[in-house]
């Protein structure tokens, strides 16, 4: 004896109707997941591509003014003439004694200088002077880009030059 099957349908159950299709998309679960972690990945990527200065950049700056006046230092110690580094601190640049060449600053930094009242010239420029014996009249400058800084400390009694965090 030969039994014959009855042809099924393609997507029937032997017990009923065929389940519905799940419809071919996402939930709003899934795609309230994906925006969340776009949002976060945008939040980390775009500042290391926006316009400003590089920390790498800032440093480089910080140790170029500490240089021009540890220089500064030396040579008001070995000419016995008191030595100024002028900051011109709205054009971003700095010049170190006798030698009228200036030493351009990146452009996103901003620069704050304390130093005694006297070595002011106005509220756009000033100096910290090195004395001959290798003292100074102290100050600090103040680099910074966005909320990153470091300060350059002149210690007045020794003339020490110290590039801080």
């Amino acid at each position: 004896m030969i039994a014959r099957l009855a042809p099924m349908s393609v997507g029937r159950d032997a017990a009923g109707p065929a389940p519905r299709d799940r419809a071919a998309g996402v939930t709003l679960i899934e795609l309230l997941v994906v925006l969340a972690i776009i949002a976060l990945m945008t939040a980390l990527v775009l500042p290391m591509f926006g316009p400003g200065v590089s920390t790498s950049e800032l440093k480089g700056a910080a140790r170029q003014v500490a240089s021009g006046m540890r220089l500064a230092r030396t040579e008001a110690m070995a000419t016995r003439r008191e030595t100024f580094v002028t900051f011109d601190l709205e054009g971003r640049r700095f010049m170190v004694g006798a030698d009228r060449r200036e030493h351009p600053l990146p452009k996103g930094v901003e620069m704050k200088l304390f130093t005694a009242q006297m070595d002011l010239v106005n509220d756009r420029v000033g100096a910290i002077r090195f004395y001959p014996d290798g003292g100074s009249n102290g100050g600090r400058l103040t680099l910074a880009a966005g909320e990153r800084k470091f300060e350059i400390d002149v210690d007045w009694l020794t003339g020490r030059v110290a590039v801080l965090d």
